[in-house]
């Protein structure tokens, strides 16, 4: 009985050894197929590294704002009688445009211009008495004091009615018209808008590092989504003395001539300015760089002896942007060709085939247009 317990123990051991032997050799046979194995070539497409004369600049979006612009109302009360304008009209400093009922106030008026004839009549009168020192000092200045507050009466009721004509406060153009014939208006109450559209302000900010950098009477390039064919050019008139504490930025204002009213209160605007002297830089596709936390690479293109193409990674130090493009301040010589795409594929030593299709190549412009604007 132990005997056959001990054949079985046997027979099962050497079964058992045989399975997993064979299962090692399989695997090691198997990792060094999958570890000899020629990788494939990856597909890529590839550019060289080119000189280019760049520019600096910034760019920034801003709000055109108009250099003269308000909501006027009404400083009296009363009935709408007149509206002198019509909306979107250009008008002029000074000219009337809403007029309010003054019936009441004229007639007032005509009550205060005769207490004045008759207080500065009876300062006369007491005068010529007094030169025959027939009344006293005292009554003759209490007839001027009279007098003269019957003047400044007539002159605050003068005051009160051209309050009810509501004019223009500079030269510009309204907008549409809050008010109709008949209406009671109050005191605050909006009548209609005006603008100043020649010339306009645009307001825009940039980070704090830029602010050694502008100066008073920069030229500024704006397009708005409006006009996207056309560039609007101003200059700088105004920089904000400080920075902003919440978002370490500083204000920055333009002017622009406007003398055809494209440009309106309130427009989006894509600001772009120069900052100094073109200057010759190494400059690359932004899709051939990897950008990583430890540094930026790229995969350099070599030939082997057998005159196949392989990659190798390098880091780089990169520097401004320019709409594709990227400026490679270290890393890199002039003619070296690297890949474009295809990066996610790539390792170090990785065989490679550059695909020529120009339906593949990567954008690489320096001032790339969306099929929109």
């Amino acid at each position: 009985m132990i005997k056959r317990m001990i054949l079985m123990l046997v027979a099962v051991t050497v079964i058992l050894g045989l399975i997993f032997g064979y299962k090692a050799i399989g695997n090691h046979f198997m990792n060094e197929f999958f570890d000899n194995m020629p990788m494939p070539a990856a597909s890529i497409t590839a550019t060289e590294v080119i000189e280019s004369n760049w520019t600096p600049t910034t760019r920034a979006v801003g709000s055109f704002v108009a250099v003269q612009g308000t909501e006027l109302t009404s400083q009296a009360s009363g009935i709408v009688t007149a509206i002198h304008f019509e909306n979107g009209q250009q008008v002029t400093e000074g000219q009337p445009l809403v007029s309010l009922d003054t019936e009441v106030d004229e007639a007032e008026l005509a009550r205060l211009k005769a207490m004045l004839d008759i207080a500065e009549l009876d300062a006369e009168r007491l005068e010529r008495l007094q030169t025959d020192r027939n009344i006293s000092e005292s009554e003759v200045q209490r007839a001027r004091s009279e007098a003269l507050q019957a003047k400044a009466a007539v002159d605050a009721r003068k005051a009160e009615i051209r309050k009810k004509t509501i004019k223009a406060p500079f030269n510009g153009v309204v907008g549409l018209r809050q008010v109709n014939l008949g209406q009671y208006l109050s005191p605050g109450q909006a009548v209609v808008s005006i603008q100043s559209l020649d010339p306009v302000y645009l307001n825009f900010s940039l980070p704090e590092q830029r602010l050694s950098e502008i100066r008073l009477g920069h030229v500024l390039r704006v397009r708005v989504d409006a006009y996207p064919d056309r560039v609007f050019e101003g200059s700088i008139t105004a920089i904000e003395p400080s920075v902003r504490q919440s978002t370490r930025t500083f204000e920055i204002q333009g002017l622009f001539d406007n003398d055809d009213e494209y440009l309106r209160p309130g427009m989006f605007g894509r600001v772009e300015m120069d900052l100094g002297d073109s200057k010759s830089v190494k400059v690359i596709p932004q899709t051939a760089v990897q950008f990583n936390p430890y540094g930026n690479l790229v995969y350099v293109i070599n030939e082997n002896d057998d005159g196949g193409l392989f990659v190798q990674q390098r880091l780089i130090r990169t520097g401004r942007t320019q709409g594709d493009l990227i400026e490679v301040t270290e890393g890199l010589e002039l003619g070296e060709q690297i890949a474009t795409s295809g990066l996610l594929k790539l390792r170090n030593e990785a065989a490679v085939k550059i695909n020529t299709d120009p339906a593949l190549q990567p954008p690489a412009d320096s001032a790339p247009r969306p099929a929109n604007q």
